[in-house]
């Protein structure tokens, strides 16, 4: 662990891995003073209303970052449509059939380990195992709002139309919530820490 400081009221918390990243979001939040964290992969970044606290390092030494905190809330539950262009790529390279792919997907329960990329874009952990996956070799110009991608140990949704190199099984279905709107509070859909499920649902005729 290493504490880099960002002007006086806020310090970077460089952590080995998102399970130390969840695990340190979880004590930070119960700090008196805190205005807003910001988790990533490997890093939490810890804003304060005044000067940063001289026991904030004290603080993290002493927590136990072994283990991720149980995830918060209520789960959120995400209509799928399973009909993404490199479904049958990955069901190849897992060496399982497109049918496997969809249920190993909407099977699990994942956690929101922090966001990002995007506005309301969530990197989401539990992705099994042969749903692990590298980006494609030659990333998208252009993928849909809604589209549904794995890249690496992630799940997550794109948000809006954007460029993007993640292997897309699928998408929301219609009547699936917006992940971001300005209109409402929070924008956000998703938040660290949240469980998130898919359900697979049929394409419209």
């Amino acid at each position: 662990m290493r504490l880099r400081r960002c002007g006086a009221h806020a310090v970077l918390v460089e952590l080995d891995s998102l399970t130390e990243v969840s695990a340190a979001r979880a004590v930070l939040a119960g700090l008196p003073g805190v205005v807003d964290l910001v988790p990533a992969a490997r890093t939490v970044l810890v804003t304060f209303a005044a000067d940063v606290p001289r026991e904030l390092a004290d603080v993290l030494s002493a927590a136990d970052l072994s283990a991720a905190p149980p995830p918060s809330g209520e789960t959120v539950v995400l209509p799928a449509v399973y009909d993404g262009p490199d479904l049958e790529l990955v069901a190849a390279t897992a060496d399982v059939s497109v049918d496997e792919v969809i249920a190993l997907h909407a099977g699990a329960e994942y956690t929101v380990a922090f966001t990002g990329f995007a506005p309301g874009f969530g990197y989401l952990t539990g992705l099994p195992a042969p749903l692990r996956q590298p980006r494609l070799d030659s990333p998208r110009t252009r993928v849909p709002s809604g589209a549904i991608g794995v890249a690496g140990e992630f799940t997550g949704v794109y948000p809006r139309p954007s460029p993007g190199g993640w292997r897309l099984l699928g998408r929301l279905a219609d009547d699936a919530p917006a992940l971001f709107d300005a209109d409402r509070d929070p924008p956000a859909l998703l938040a660290p820490g949240l469980r998130v499920r898919f359900a697979a649902v049929s394409c419209a005729p």
